[in-house]
């Protein structure tokens, strides 16, 4: 079974060798050379003196404007093909809710103590998801995550990431209404639900 260089060879054989694509030159054109920027597949087949020539002589860039160099040499840094900043792509940037230890398996800190979503007020639930917290909360807990949280997504922290704008500015709504709801309940109610949490 022939391979494929032996059978290029004999296709090359097979034909009459091209003339050399110079004016007025009569030797073999062995040499390929592209015949301009935009058609950088389609060929110029050359003898050695000629391609020499031809590439001494060839400007890729010519007849481009200085911006068009520039954007063309910031194309090729990603081989003609569309790039984005890192963590811009594929969701939100790992935030400190990502790195939790619920198991306490790596032993920094005990595992946070949730309360379940089905004490709380329907009208707070998807709230306290968006906050990560549980019911009964505190407003020094609600006050500590919603800092937290609001360090993690800040378009200063996040490079301007339009997702995490649109995160905090949930984050902003769950706060403002578990805090109004918090100043509504009575001042014993909120007590015993914080010893419940502590028990």
């Amino acid at each position: 079974m022939p391979t494929r260089e032996r059978v290029i060879r004999q296709e090359r054989s097979a034909t009459a060798p091209r003339k050399c694509d110079a004016p007025g030159c009569d030797a073999p054109g062995e040499y390929k050379a592209p015949r301009d920027r935009t058609r950088l597949r389609d060929y110029y087949y050359f003898c050695l003196p000629h391609v020499r020539a031809y590439n001494q002589a060839w400007d890729f860039y010519r007849g481009m404007s200085p911006e068009e160099i520039e954007q063309h040499l910031r194309e090729d840094t990603g081989w003609q093909r569309p790039t984005w900043p890192l963590g811009r792509l594929g969701g939100r940037p790992p935030g400190p809710e990502m790195f939790r230890d619920p198991l306490g398996i790596l032993g920094a800190m005990p595992p946070p103590q949730r309360k379940t979503r089905k004490e709380a007020p329907p009208e707070l639930r998807a709230a306290l998801d968006v906050l990560g917290l549980g019911w009964p909360v505190d407003e020094d807990s609600l006050r500590a995550r919603y800092l937290e949280l609001v360090k993690a997504h800040h378009p200063d922290s996040t490079g301007g990431d339009k997702a995490a704008e649109e995160r905090l500015k949930d984050i902003n709504r769950a706060y403002s209404l578990i805090k109004k709801r918090l100043a509504t309940l009575p001042a014993a109610a909120n007590a015993g639900s914080e010893t419940r949490a502590a028990g």
